[in-house]
């Protein structure tokens, strides 16, 4: 077995050795996060290639952040009790074999099925990274910023996606949108093997089955509902019979929760206000950041006949904004808290969002860059103080539940707004995309509207942000 220390307990790492081993997560992260958006803006060709339609190509990001927010939590429970290393790395290796089935998929139930394949993978890296990358870091202000370049890394790997993955698309096909994982995985498996020290918990977490069942099938259903939907009818049996199997599901979870010693999510831990306020603000922001990557995909090309390539272009903006911005917030998350760049997330996701709620079939192409740009910006700001509020809610011992809870939040967002964008846009022909996807650029503004008021509603002192966590002993 791999020899397992604890590293606040041992020598305390160099400062380089710190950064090094920030810069391996960040390289794992990027991974995950470039092939959550990236896929998006290659779905009208993967329908063109195996001959399937939009909620097909729903299916095949859906499936993947399904798989993924369903198992984050258990993830980081088991790096925690086995080696966080360890587990890193097995979700490398699991990732990057899907990556390559995914590839190689001669139909879209294979891709599907490797898609989730690839979401179980993705599930071992997201927590576990962070918990790497906050156990290696001892000081709390040195912490804080490292978070916010791991949120600053993944927030822009979401915003480069769609243009990295249209310049694939254009130069070799969609199926190399899953072949360019391959290098990248060898590259963090051999880095991690020689910089990351393996690490866990000094008291871990039972695995709650029953919670992850019942977690799993609360979001399959509940996402589900939304991408067929519009197939079957909002009123037949079939979706009436959804409807009571995802509530029977989620008043099951929560039933089974409270009554765990060990519960997969503690439902006490809400009871904190800036713990909770994270959770819902970084459900809203990834609503928003999917909503807008699909609807801009399919009204781009199917609705104005642009190439996958053009089609990304058009989100530059947005990459270029989260870039510039996400480190800015980190260091002002260290310097003054999370509320002030959680405010200025909010307003411009909320101005992005409405610079579109009249799109047009020839809506102008400046206004549609600007739209990208203020929610890019947005975004930028908005990551990096919901996951160091999260992170503060919690004891460093479980940094890999801290981790996990946020991520699985990113991440159910991303679902929801991939399964709610498909939604409002099924069936519609292309001279009608644009009005159909107006609801869409609503719920945007709104998703900023919501973390404006998380920003209002919870603190902004730095360190201010655990005060209210709950104060139990529990799996501590």
């Amino acid at each position: 077995m791999t020899a397992t220390t604890l590293l606040p307990a041992g020598p305390e790492p160099s400062a380089r050795r710190r950064w090094t081993v920030l810069a391996v997560c960040c390289l794992s992260m990027f991974l995950v996060g470039l092939d959550t958006t990236a896929v998006n803006v290659g779905l009208p060709s993967i329908g063109s290639g195996l001959g399937v339609g939009t909620r097909s190509l729903e299916w095949t990001v859906d499936a993947y952040t399904i798989v993924l927010a369903a198992l984050l939590i258990s993830s980081g429970a088991l790096a925690d009790r086995f080696g966080r290393r360890r587990v890193f790395q097995c979700g490398l290796a699991v990732f990057g074999a899907a990556s390559l089935l995914c590839a190689l998929a001669p139909s879209v139930g294979a891709l599907v099925a490797a898609r989730a394949v690839q979401g179980v993978g993705a599930s071992m890296l997201s927590p576990v990274a962070l918990a790497i990358v906050v156990n290696a870091m001892p000081d709390p202000r040195e912490r804080a910023q490292a978070i916010g370049v791991w949120a600053s890394v993944f927030g822009l790997s979401m915003a480069v996606g769609p243009i990295t993955g249209g310049a694939l698309v254009a130069g070799f096909g969609w199926r190399s949108l899953f072949w360019i994982n391959a290098p990248v995985v060898v590259a963090a498996l051999v880095l991690s093997a020689v910089f990351v020290p393996e690490s866990r918990a000094p008291r871990a977490r039972r695995l709650d089955m029953p919670g992850q069942v019942l977690l799993t099938v609360v979001i399959a259903v509940w996402i589900g509902v939304l991408i067929e939907g519009p197939r079957i009818g909002w009123t037949v049996p079939a979706a009436f019979g959804a409807y009571a199997t995802g509530a029977a599901a989620t008043l099951g979870f929560i039933w089974v929760e409270f009554r765990r010693s060990e519960p997969l999510i503690d439902p006490r831990l809400f009871r904190g206000r800036s713990f909770s306020g994270a959770v819902v603000g970084a459900t809203a922001v990834f609503v928003a950041l999917n909503v807008t990557l699909l609807l801009n995909t399919l009204y781009l090309q199917h609705g104005r006949g642009y190439s996958a390539l053009a089609a990304g272009t058009v989100t530059l903006p947005m990459a270029v904004g989260a870039t510039v911005c996400a480190p800015w917030s980190g260091r002002l998350v260290g310097r003054v808290g999370p509320r002030l760049p959680l405010i200025l997330g909010a307003v411009f996701i909320t101005s992005g969002g409405l610079c579109l709620t009249g799109i047009e079939q020839h809506t102008s192409l400046l206004l549609l860059l600007l739209a990208s740009l203020l929610i890019g910006v947005g975004f930028g700001f908005a990551n990096a103080p919901l996951t160091n509020t999260a992170v503060s809610g919690l004891p460093p011992a479980r940094a890999g539940v801290a981790g996990a809870i946020t991520s699985t939040a990113r991440q159910f967002g991303a679902a929801l707004g991939i399964a709610l964008a498909g939604a409002f846009v099924s069936g519609t022909e292309s001279a009608g995309l644009a009005r159909a996807s107006r609801p869409g650029w609503l719920l945007v503004a709104a998703c900023g509207l919501l973390l404006l008021t998380v920003a209002l509603a919870t603190g902004g002192r730095p360190g201010a942000t655990g005060s209210t966590a709950p104060r139990t002993g529990r799996g501590r």
